[in-house]
């Protein structure tokens, strides 16, 4: 995912969706395709036609702070969207490649998560591996999963990958199409931070392959941070929850946050996640009883 090809195609995306009278210009002829032209789209920015012809086919990205923030506003973009274009326009400088190394939780972080006895929560990397999740948390939404299996590298469940390629993370939310959404302009930030990323391209790369849904979302460049917000689910063991959800990220440049998920105090969501975990106790027991007799 290079930084051309992305600036080009966001610039594209962004200005399809706008038509002349959206921006007080009279439009004169037939349109083959939707949205402003580029020229009139210059126009508005301020810039040279040729200029921006140049960035949207992704020749140039040595855009000055001056003409990204005319874009910005000739475009209409939301604050996500503008930091966006800034980190499209202007990228990272590229960092010296290391031998890839599996990345982890911290263990302080592991911790803490695990004394959040009640509350759901995951550590997540920038591509939404799931680098460590407490009791409630796996329970919540990979019980179908190995307890253990953020421990290795090798197969760590990604919740987006689920989210588009397991059926059963499927059927847990109840708004879907809301959720999917949410996750592919999650990810969209994280390819635009990231674009030197070999995994967070492949990941991207997969879904394309095997989710014609993921493809044709991440087509139309969504781009959204989802930072808190409420998730509707349906567990299949505690039926339907409403939680609220915050993500925090962690005081290190490499993308990590952690997410935890609250119902309303006093509320049947409440009652229903004390519910799980006791069926997640409950199960460990059996498992451990039938060891036992196994071994007897």
């Amino acid at each position: 995912m290079h930084s051309e090809r992305e600036l080009a195609g966001f610039l594209r995306s962004r200005r399809a969706r706008l038509r002349p009278e959206d921006v007080g210009l009279v439009s004169y002829g037939q349109r083959r395709v939707p949205g402003l032209r580029r020229e009139e789209l210059a126009q508005l920015a301020g810039v040279s036609p040729i200029y921006y012809t140049r960035l949207e086919q992704g020749q140039s990205t040595n855009a000055s702070e001056s003409v990204i923030e005319a874009l910005a506003r000739a475009l209409a973009l939301t604050d996500d969207e503008r930091a966006y274009l800034h980190e499209l326009a202007r990228p990272r400088p590229a960092k010296r490649r290391r031998p890839p190394r599996a990345e982890t939780a911290r263990r302080g972080v592991e911790q803490l998560i695990t004394a959040m006895r009640d509350v759901p929560a995951l550590v997540l990397d920038r591509r939404s591996d799931v680098l460590a999740w407490n009791e409630l948390g796996h329970l919540l939404f990979a019980g179908h999963y190995d307890r253990a299996a953020p421990a290795r590298p090798a197969d760590r469940p990604n919740l987006t990958r689920m989210l588009f390629l397991d059926p059963h993370t499927r059927e847990l939310y109840r708004r879907w199409d809301e959720e999917a959404g949410r996750a592919v302009a999650s990810l969209r930030i994280a390819a635009g931070r990231y674009p030197d990323d070999p995994a967070l391209t492949a990941l991207v790369g997969e879904l394309i392959v095997k989710s014609p849904e993921f493809a044709a979302c991440w087509a139309k460049h969504p781009v959204q941070v989802c930072g808190a917000g409420t998730k509707h689910l349906h567990h299949p063991v505690v039926g339907d929850l409403v939680l609220d959800y915050e993500a925090l990220h962690l005081p290190e440049d490499d993308g990590q946050r952690l997410l935890t998920y609250t119902p309303a105090a006093g509320s049947g969501h409440e009652a229903a996640l004390q519910l799980l975990r006791a069926s997640g106790h409950a199960t460990s027991e059996s498992r451990h009883g039938a060891t036992l007799d196994t071994l007897t």
